[in-house]
């Protein structure tokens, strides 16, 4: 090997090395953005054990069973949904055997197909719930209570993998869109009123109506379209199904990507929601401005 032979094949593993470390150290610094929520929610709700239990009691001394996840998705900036009922819901359906830390975990206490408490998988086959029977939040071994599970459900975006499986069947996403486009459908021309209240139909702002068809269909959302937009599974304009929540910042132009509408996807080049003068009403969205104004879109079917 001569001299310049050398010096070259050294300069190629030198590169070949350095490319090696970055791509690590970019890998690894997703990979910690990715687990900082999820190390977020096992650290708030580790600390809580020990805690009273109080039936629908919201923290933070003492705590429902649903109110404890509630409470502890609050602190990291997440809003979700408070009963066991609409957070057995909410997120992205898990199998028993692919729940990862932060995951919400339902079981029966009968046996039946309706969970009747709950608690947050920590990771290392563990969950934290508040339990009636110990009259405090406690911390409990997974595997334990696997014929008593139900169902998994995981609210943060990007936390592995997942699926439909479960050992209860769901209704068909399909179904549950059409369900909600029809629930929207009957509110057709309802004036439009910023900040109108969650508890009427006789107007709605953009995410309070998002929030009572969605309602309406058995899946509770948070009551505004930011906090709306935390939820479900990421999806691209590509892959828009019906049923689809589309998130969507002032305008075209604007340089800040701050949410201030929610429409539903209706299928069809079609948006579902509210504005302005029309009330509730179907809007072309293909190509239009209100395609340039989408900041994410996300599914919670």
């Amino acid at each position: 090997m001569t001299k310049r032979d050398w010096v070259m094949k050294s300069t190629v593993a030198v590169i070949l090395s350095t490319s090696l470390l970055m791509g690590g150290q970019v890998g690894q610094a997703a990979a910690k953005t990715q687990d900082s929520q999820q190390s977020k929610i096992v650290n708030i709700a580790t600390s809580l054990i020990g805690k009273d239990y109080e039936y629908k009691a919201k923290g933070p001394k003492q705590f429902g069973s649903a109110e404890l996840a509630t409470y502890t998705y609050k602190q990291v900036g997440i809003s979700i949904g408070s009963t066991i009922s609409s957070l057995s819901k909410e997120g992205k359906k898990v199998s028993q055997s692919k729940v990862e830390p932060g995951d919400l975990v339902f079981f029966s206490s009968s046996g039946s197909s309706t969970p009747s408490f709950m608690g947050i998988y920590i990771g290392k086959d563990q969950f934290v719930y508040s339990s009636q029977g110990e009259d405090e939040v406690v911390v409990k071994t997974y595997s334990d209570y696997s014929k008593k599970f139900v169902t998994a459900r995981r609210i943060l975006d990007g936390s592995g993998s997942s699926d439909n499986s479960s050992n209860t069947p769901d209704k068909p996403a399909s179904d549950v869109a059409s369900k909600v486009i029809k629930n929207g459908e009957k509110y057709l021309g309802t004036k439009y009123k910023f900040g109108s209240s969650s508890s009427t139909t006789k107007t709605f702002d953009c995410s309070s109506f998002t929030q009572r068809v969605f309602k309406e269909a058995g899946i509770t959302l948070p009551r505004d379209s930011r906090q709306q937009s935390t939820v479900g599974k990421s999806v691209s304009k590509k892959d828009l199904q019906k049923g689809d929540l589309i998130f969507m910042k002032a305008s075209a132009n604007s340089s800040s990507d701050r949410i201030t509408h929610v429409a539903i996807y209706a299928g069809n080049g079609k948006i579902l929601h509210t504005y302005g003068s029309p009330g509730v009403t179907y809007s072309k969205f293909d190509g239009t401005n209100w395609e340039k104004r989408v900041v994410k879109i996300k599914r919670v079917i």
